[in-house]
């Protein structure tokens, strides 16, 4: 059916939205696409939900290519199957919760991961019945602590998520490779640029994942590459481990005074001029070993401290650190945590007041006869700090540090964790040369679940040989309105939105300008013609509108062809094509140029 600007439900905004970060945000408000009903929620408008519908039927069409079979869940979720996965806790705060009337437990689906599988368990008995691939596209609702960039982070959002059902591995693998084929040629016909990098995988579990990121300055994943082919989210990258060193000739470690050093650079200043190495080096921040105090919340709610030591030339990154202590949340302790901990002097913590080196740690045994250690703030380390290596650290006094302090000499921890930052030309840790970083959107996401929801849920099948074998699971997300958000961050210039055919809400736009009767009905000629050749139209028929705003809205709404009648339909009977993308532009006579505008969508349409 033909749309016309005058009755359509579109008001375009001249100004941006006050709290409006990055582009897609901005445009995709002003052109009408969405608007915010709350802090990270939005209405989806005729113009933004014709473009979320047009990226949806490419994802379902590459997901019915590989045998994929669409359900639809409940997004109100009873609580359940969540407690028996173990989810109802560990998703903590940004889940959701709620009671009905009768007090029973419900949940806003963050995930549907147990609701397959018990669907499946409910209709499949054999292995004959496997493989098998189910589908969706729904909304989801996470409680995100700081919803951010519009529809690229917000607390409910569309996403399809499909799983994979195999009686083994082998099979499992098909189904990932199916996924990951599948991903490759949508994001490909969605013209959306992407790398494939290999990820953690959180609260979801499994022993493998990767995610499909699109480079974006703008994107909240930091990713990194490498000439030779190596690929990670920056969570996921394993440091280079270096080797011990022998460290039987080392002078004894010694506590020096260090008044006035705040910071590493002040710390490395004071010790240049006042401890000179006996080497002739100078002293680096890298020779530093600094030891933070963060806080774990535990899923029941059970709070503890860390102390966590990395070296001094590098910061700590959150991320990497909630990714290595998930389901736990993570913070930087405040000054209450230390109440109760005068052996953490704080600006001045060594390793030897915490971990397996305060004198304060103990062993207890409980009432099952298990052992555990306790008195202590337990101290994980980088995995830089290796036997034999020699740091300037705190010496668990104000205004103090010990120079030589050797780690396996004087100080052990309990274990090692991956939370220092990555660095631009760190070594890849394939050896396949030194690591590039950027920036990147995730739209996508697949994971080799295995066994963790299938057995917490008893989803088994008899085997060939009557046997029960517990079934294997995949797990494949897209984030369908952050795809739409992300193509918005790569299609746009300073006037607005340029859309890629596929996805753009309207094929064509025709603009009828100025007051002239003869404009308007060329102009409607040409809309019905290509209105019967099955071309999506957006008519500009404002009569008291000028030509200045129709121009502005036509470049702010994006559509990537634009028609324009006026004066010249008079002076030699020619209208203009314009490409949006492009910029291009092209007169041609009015009663050819429905056929040449035919001919330029389909040909777009075809590549």
């Amino acid at each position: 059916m033909l749309q016309t600007m005058s009755n359509a439900f579109i008001r375009t905004l001249r100004e941006d939205p006050a709290d409006a970060e990055v582009a897609s945000h901005r445009l995709l408000v002003r052109a009408c696409y969405i608007r915010r009903a709350a802090p990270g929620i939005y209405t989806w408008l005729p113009l933004g939900l014709r473009t979320l519908r047009k990226i949806e039927a490419i994802v379902r069409e590459e997901m019915d290519a590989i045998g994929g079979q669409e359900v639809h869940f409940p997004g109100l979720l009873p609580a359940d199957p969540y407690k028996a996965s173990g989810r109802w806790t560990e998703y903590g705060p940004t889940l959701f919760t709620l009671k009905d009337r009768k007090g029973g437990d419900y949940l806003l689906a963050p995930t549907h991961e147990e609701m397959f599988t018990l669907a499946v368990k409910d209709m499949y008995s054999s292995y004959k019945d496997l493989p098998a691939i189910v589908y969706q596209i729904q909304t989801k609702y996470r409680d995100e602590a700081r919803p951010r960039a519009g529809i690229i982070r917000g607390r409910d959002f569309v996403m399809k998520d499909s799983y994979s059902f195999d009686i083994d591995e082998a099979g499992l693998d098909a189904s990932y490779q199916l996924h990951r084929d599948a991903y490759e040629r949508l994001f490909m016909r969605l013209g959306l640029d992407y790398v494939i990098v290999n990820a953690m995988s959180g609260a979801m579990g499994g022993s493998h994942s990767e995610e499909f990121l699109h480079p974006s300055p703008i994107g909240e994943d930091t990713f990194v590459r490498s000439a030779g082919g190596y690929a990670a989210n920056a969570e996921a990258v394993t440091t280079v481990v270096p080797d011990e060193i022998d460290a039987s000739g080392a002078p004894e470690a010694r506590v020096v005074d260090t008044p006035d050093t705040p910071t590493i650079d002040t710390l490395v200043a004071l010790c240049n001029e006042a401890y000179p190495r006996s080497d002739g080096r100078a002293w680096e921040a890298a020779d530093t070993l600094k030891n933070l105090v963060v806080t774990l919340t535990h899923p029941g709610g059970e709070r503890e401290l860390l102390v966590i030591g990395i070296p001094g030339d590098r910061d700590l990154d959150m991320k990497r650190l909630e990714a290595a202590v998930a389901p736990a949340e993570v913070a930087m302790a405040e000054e209450s945590d230390f109440e109760g901990h005068p052996e953490l002097v704080r600006g001045y913590i060594g390793p030897e007041a915490v971990g397996p080196n305060s004198p304060l740690r103990r062993v207890e045994r409980d009432q099952d006869g298990s052992e555990r250690l306790v008195g202590s703030v337990p101290y994980l380390v980088d995995p830089r700090i290796v036997n034999g290596t020699s740091w300037v650290t705190g010496a668990n006094e104000p205004k103090k540090h010990v120079l030589g302090l050797v780690m396996g000499r004087d100080f052990t921890a309990d274990g090692t964790i991956e939370a220092a930052e990555v660095r631009q030309g760190d070594p890849a840790p394939d050896g396949s040369g030194p690591l590039s970083l950027a920036r990147g959107i995730e739209v996508g996401h697949i994971f080799a679940l295995g066994r963790k929801y299938s057995e917490a849920l008893g989803l088994s099948v008899l085997d060939e040989n009557g046997k029960s074998r517990v079934v294997t699971m995949g797990s494949y997300g897209i984030g369908v309105s952050r795809v739409m958000a992300a193509l918005a961050e790569a299609n746009h210039d300073e006037r607005g939105l340029a859309w890629p055919i596929a996805v753009a809400p309207y094929h064509v736009q025709i603009l009828a300008t100025g007051k002239d009767d003869a404009v308007f009905a060329t102009a409607e000629r040409i809309a019905a013609a290509l209105d019967a050749d099955g071309i999506e139209i957006l008519y500009d028929d404002r009569r008291k509108v000028s030509a200045g705003v129709k121009f502005a809205d036509a470049e702010l709404l994006g559509l990537p062809y634009t028609i324009v009648i006026g004066r010249d339909l008079a002076k030699d009977g020619t209208v203009e094509i314009r490409d949006r993308r492009s910029g291009a532009r092209r007169s041609v006579p009015a009663d050819q140029a429905a056929e040449q505008a035919c001919a330029l969508v389909r040909d777009a349409l075809a590549q």
